[in-house]
């Protein structure tokens, strides 16, 4: 297929965080951390996929409780940054 990428290194990167995840997940020490890291885990690999800062979108996702409450997917990693400036301007 033309413009298709020649290799899967974004895949395979990916999947390399998964896998360390989940050796590392193996000390948690009961299964709601280790719900809640895995939920942290799919946050920060969405947000690198969709070219956001991790860290930043949490903290707008914190700041900004009831924008998000009236509309969770305006305020997804690949809609965020859009959200977060009319929030600070409005």
């Amino acid at each position: 297929m033309p413009g298709a990428p020649v290799d899967n290194n974004v895949t395979e990167r990916m999947l390399k965080m998964s896998i360390l995840h989940r050796k590392n997940s193996l000390h948690y020490r009961t299964a709601r951390g280790a719900y809640v890291g895995d939920l942290f885990m799919s946050l920060i690999q969405i947000c690198r996929a969709n070219d956001a800062n991790p860290f930043v979108y949490l903290l707008a996702v914190v700041r900004n409780p009831k924008a998000v409450i009236a509309d969770p997917g305006l305020w997804m990693p690949w809609n965020y940054p859009k959200q977060e400036s009319k929030a600070r301007t409005g």
